[in-house]
């Protein structure tokens, strides 16, 4: 366990908002999804950067869920908070929203994920980082769930390792 005093959720919550222009468009009219996800890269970097009190990498994106279609003219709004601490790494949940940019309708979600980062000194070496303390009941329930999440993560990663160390003879055609 770390020395480290803990962090509310709420001291790293960051919001990261752009308007989408012809530039970031796909094929189909509508914008990248790669350009979404370096959106929800920076705004779970900068948060794990102001969480950690330094240079933290992405390790792992996973769940990266797009609901529906944004479009040229959307503004959209990234929202990440630290969901999890362990001992050096983070996972950091994302929100997705946009409006349209010339109206007054409220923002929907159009898309989440989850990241992990971990924090890193200088030379590039894990460092630890602060437990997050969660500041409600949602912000406990997430923390709950990112343990979850953290524990399926290491049991996939240690099957498929497990998997390809296994000396396995073909079986021979029938």
């Amino acid at each position: 366990m770390t020395d480290l005093p803990g962090k509310p959720t709420a001291a790293s919550r960051t919001t990261l908002s752009h308007i989408m222009t012809q530039a970031d468009v796909n094929l189909l009219g509508t914008v990248h999804g790669g350009v979404i996800m370096k959106l929800v890269d920076d705004a779970a970097g900068a948060v794990a950067g102001r969480h950690s009190g330094g240079p933290a990498v992405t390790a792992s994106m996973d769940e990266m869920v797009f609901l529906v279609p944004v479009r040229v003219g959307d503004l959209v709004h990234v929202h990440a908070q630290v969901n999890w601490t362990g001992r050096t790494s983070m996972e950091i949940g994302v929100r997705v929203m946009a409006e349209r940019w010339n109206e007054s309708t409220p923002a929907s979600q159009v898309g989440s994920a989850y990241l992990v980062f971990a924090a890193v000194d200088e030379d590039g070496r894990p460092r630890e980082v602060p437990p997050v303390v969660p500041d409600n009941d949602r912000d406990r329930r997430r923390f709950q769930e990112a343990q979850i999440r953290g524990t399926h993560r290491l049991a996939r990663r240690r099957e498929i390792k497990e998997l390809r160390e296994r000396k396995t003879t073909p079986t021979p055609p029938a």
